[in-house]
């Protein structure tokens, strides 16, 4: 998820560079000031969320499709043809403009495809006791791939030009998808690395699951769709991503509006909310297995608070950012916001996983498919509202933020739950969950 939130980021510091200004010495020595495009607000808000039109369309099938052909190889694809299209960006940027809609329409059919994918992993890999500590780690990366995302391109820009962002993002991306295909194994049976006795514990904490998945299990639909726990989760899903986008692909521009960031400043700046987003997965985690583990409180009340409590700090945080005028307090509030998605985010992640295990590709492909119009339509109405780059109109912008945080409190307070849905127990035992072997040997 490095990778993938790496070639998702870039483009929001590459559309401030594209319509930026910059300095070409000619050949006899006079310097002149250039600009390679000049699009509006509007314009630069479609650019941003043409991603998430592809990216919304594949998230049920990319669940499917991973049970079926595997989460590894089919996670693996989405980030290589990603990283592909992603090379492709600066030329075809430079030829047609609906071209480049196209593009980013593409990356993100193929990037659609990797969350469900995750999901199927952790149904096969990871055991119930250990799924939130696991969901933590690997989600530390989204904050991680983020901030590394968000400076690269920043000085990249800065040094070298936009183009340069997307060649070395995408080159980089290529890379990783060549290992990830050799290293990653979709079954823990498939890997000849593991030791006989982690096999064995992993296959005893599942239960059956594994043979369900083997068999492709029927989704009970109705129940699903008539599920208030899992529409929850998916209004926690949207609320949240609606901040996350919000903030991802419009921080470097706010930077710039309001506080007169130059490029490299605002690419800098924009990353710290997610260093603090990556250290929150971690505590988060670590407190989730602690209340629930010494049984201070139960799952579905560990959930609640990790979830309502920091839905309720994000809100106070942006409505007070929205407000401030120093540098250096604006920013303050929006590190301390956007960190709260560290707590937020692996503990929906988990939710779905607890409600319907061999479910979690779907489900999950559902709830991503409902919050990714968040990030199609957060950019739009981004675009419309700040049309003259004021603080004023920004301020609307944190406004409707701050209250799709707060609704989204109270109904994860009202409807969640912690427990796995009866929809989902049929045929299935339950998993024992025994010690973890000493000397685990997973290599993937």
């Amino acid at each position: 998820f490095f990778n993938v939130y790496v070639l998702r980021v870039n483009m929001s510091v590459g559309v401030v560079a594209m319509n930026s200004p910059y300095i070409v010495t000619l050949d006899n020595g006079t310097t002149v000031e250039k600009q390679d495009f000049f699009w509006d607000s509007k314009t630069q808000g479609l650019v941003l969320s043409a991603f998430f039109y592809g990216y919304i369309l594949t998230n049920v099938l990319g669940g499917w499709l991973a049970i079926r052909m595997g989460g590894s190889r089919l996670f693996g694809l989405g980030v290589g043809v990603t990283a592909l299209f992603t090379l492709l960006t600066p030329p075809v940027a430079y030829a047609n403009f609906y071209l480049l809609l196209a593009i980013r329409i593409i990356e993100g059919l193929f990037e659609g495809v990797t969350f469900p994918c995750l999901n199927a992993l952790y149904s096969q890999w990871v055991p119930p006791k250990e799924l939130s500590m696991m969901v933590a780690m690997t989600l530390s990366s989204i904050p991680v791939g983020t901030v590394v995302g968000l400076q690269a391109s920043g000085f990249i820009g800065s040094a070298l030009g936009w183009t340069a962002i997307f060649y070395i993002t995408g080159a980089v991306g290529l890379v990783w998808c060549a290992i990830w295909f050799v290293v990653v194994k979709d079954r823990p049976e498939d890997d000849p690395h593991i030791s006989s006795e982690e096999l064995k514990y992993i296959k005893e904490a599942s239960g059956n699951l594994d043979d369900e998945m083997k068999k492709g299990p029927k989704f009970p639909w109705g129940e699903i769709l008539t599920s208030t726990p899992f529409w929850a989760v998916v209004v926690v899903s949207f609320c949240e991503i609606w901040s996350h986008y919000t903030l991802l692909t419009q921080l470097p521009t706010f930077m710039r509006d309001t506080l007169n960031f130059d490029l490299a400043e605002a690419g800098f700046v924009s990353s710290l909310p997610y260093i603090a987003t990556g250290v929150m997965n971690q505590v988060g985690g670590v407190i989730s297995s602690w209340l629930q583990n010494s049984q201070i409180l139960t799952r579905k009340q560990t959930m609640k608070l990790l979830v309502c409590g920091p839905f309720l700090i994000q809100a106070v945080f942006f409505t007070l950012a929205s407000h401030l005028e120093t540098p250096v307090s604006v920013v303050a509030c929006i590190v301390i916001a956007v960190a709260m998605e560290g707590l937020v985010i692996p503990t929906f992640c988990v939710n779905l996983l607890i409600l319907a295990p061999q479910h979690a590709g779907v489900t999950s492909g559902m709830s991503n498919t409902v919050s990714t119009l968040s990030g199609m339509v957060s950019p739009i109405v981004t675009g419309f509202i700040v049309t003259d780059r004021s603080a004023e109109q920004w301020r609307i912008v944190f406004y409707i933020t701050s209250s799709l945080l707060v609704l989204g409190s109270v109904f994860y307070g009202v409807f969640g739950s912690g427990e796995q849905q009866t929809w989902a127990t049929e045929n299935s035992q339950p998993p024992q969950c025994g010690k973890r072997p000493n000397r685990p040997s997973l290599s993937s």
